[in-house]
């Protein structure tokens, strides 16, 4: 019998926004391009489709009682439906051969990341196994990412399997896995990472302890080099920082393991020739935009060409951008969205990553607390570091826009991330806020 208690009217009203999105933006972009509805129903399909997905999830939430975050599965599916109706409004175009079929099989991927939620939040319990296979975990995790040395580059970096009939990107597993590994480390020598050694005036950390650090700082290194993925390194290497700095607070630790990220980056410059390429390109772009800084230099024309209210949905020339669908989805955005739009799905991502936080912070047990931390700082670094790349901020990297990017490695991945959040948030938090 369902308890009053236990109705998500929270989430249920959030959920409002997001099916009218879809609704209104699908029907927006088919009318643009083809002036009528008339005898596309499977533009119809596609919104009633993912609307009956959110009620899906949010009736199972309400049915088995869950008593978590209401405000977490609101803004992934806001999030996840801006990105289907640019992945429509880009399959429509029709004009470059990766396009044509994106927006199917995006949804597709949409639909199979909400039943990894909704998995993911039924068998929740089952994570404290990852605490007794961690470094199995680990293992798996680093031959996956070693595996890549044998891929052929795309794009000048080896950042995916390609299986035929479609191409598997596992960093976006070892990410979820660095996350457990570490969360479990960390939690079980929390206190012997806080303390300290004199050595005559000087205070030193537990040295046998920070082995895991360099380690850490060894592999970001490796992928710079051999997998030529700085974007990769620098979202492993931030998962590690601001999970070491939740457990010890010791901003020395962040201030040293930082300088050694870029000592070993500028080494790498210096060394190898494909690292000075891609730091000389990002910072003149214009010494050859045609060529080397031709995604750079159409990503800044894009931003430019939206200004404040952008070119208006459908009205935009997103195909004139390279990668469009997965590293310039924001540049997309901030065309026919203009700088408002661009600044509500920031706010967007804003509020998931503060959500993720608190949740985490009101965790009563470590290890969950830990892993929440670590997982949010993927959604918040993840997103940082896609945007920055699109506005010139640094070098461009090979990592999607949660949720909104093509994908579907990145997509299960982050609805797997999402789910974890909210069983967090059912598990032990503290927290009333987002809830009736």
């Amino acid at each position: 019998m369902l308890r009053t208690g236990r109705l998500r009217l929270v989430e249920l009203e959030l959920l409002i926004i997001p099916s009218l999105l879809i609704l209104a933006g699908l029907t927006l972009v088919v009318l643009v391009d083809r002036g009528n509805l008339l005898f596309y129903w499977e533009d119809v399909y596609t919104a009633g489709a993912f609307i009956a997905a959110l009620l899906f999830v949010h009736l199972f939430l309400t049915l088995s009682g869950f008593r978590g975050d209401q405000l977490i599965f609101p803004i992934v599916a806001l999030l996840t439906g801006i990105g289907l109706v640019l992945m429509q409004r880009l399959d429509v175009l029709g004009r470059r051969p990766e396009l044509p079929g994106i927006a199917i099989r995006q949804t597709i991927w949409v639909f199979i990341g909400v039943a990894v939620l909704t998995a993911t939040v039924a068998l929740f319990r089952r994570l404290e196994s990852a605490r007794r296979y961690r470094y199995t975990l680990a293992a798996f995790g680093v031959l996956l990412m070693l595996g890549l040395v044998t891929q052929s580059p795309i794009q000048g970096a080896r950042l995916w399997y390609n299986l035929g009939v479609a191409s598997f990107q596992p960093g976006e597993i070892f990410k979820v896995i660095l996350v457990l590994f570490f969360a479990s480390y960390l939690d079980e020598r929390r206190d012997l990472l806080a303390s300290e050694y004199r050595v005559g005036p000087l205070k030193l950390p537990p040295l046998p302890y920070l082995a895991p650090m360099l380690t850490m700082w060894g592999i970001s290194m490796l992928v710079i080099v051999f997998l030529r993925d700085l974007g990769s390194a620098l979202l492993f290497f931030g998962i590690f920082l601001a999970m070491l700095y939740a457990v010890t607070g010791r901003a020395l630790y962040v201030w040293t393991l930082g300088g050694m990220f870029l000592a070993g980056s500028y080494l790498a410059y210096q060394i190898f020739p494909h690292v000075q390429t891609r730091f000389d390109t990002w910072l003149y772009p214009f010494e050859d935009p045609e060529d080397r800084g031709f995604q750079i230099t159409q990503s800044l024309f894009a931003l430019g060409s939206g200004g404040l209210y952008g070119s208006g949905l459908g009205y935009g020339s997103p195909d004139a951008l390279p990668a469009v669908h997965t590293d310039f989805v924001f540049s997309a955005i901030a065309e026919e969205l203009g700088l408002i739009g661009s600044l509500a799905v920031l706010g967007l991502y804003l509020v998931l990553v503060y959500r993720g936080f608190f949740i985490s912070l009101n965790a009563r047990n470590g290890f969950h607390q830990l892993v929440g931390i670590g997982l949010t700082t993927i959604l918040g670094l993840q997103s940082f570091i896609i945007i920055a790349g699109d506005v010139k901020l640094i070098p461009l990297t090979g990592i999607t826009l949660p949720f909104v990017s093509y994908g579907g490695s990145s997509l299960l991945a982050n609805f797997v991330i999402a789910g974890l959040l909210l069983g967090i948030s059912a598990a032990d938090s503290r927290g009333r806020v987002g809830r009736r």
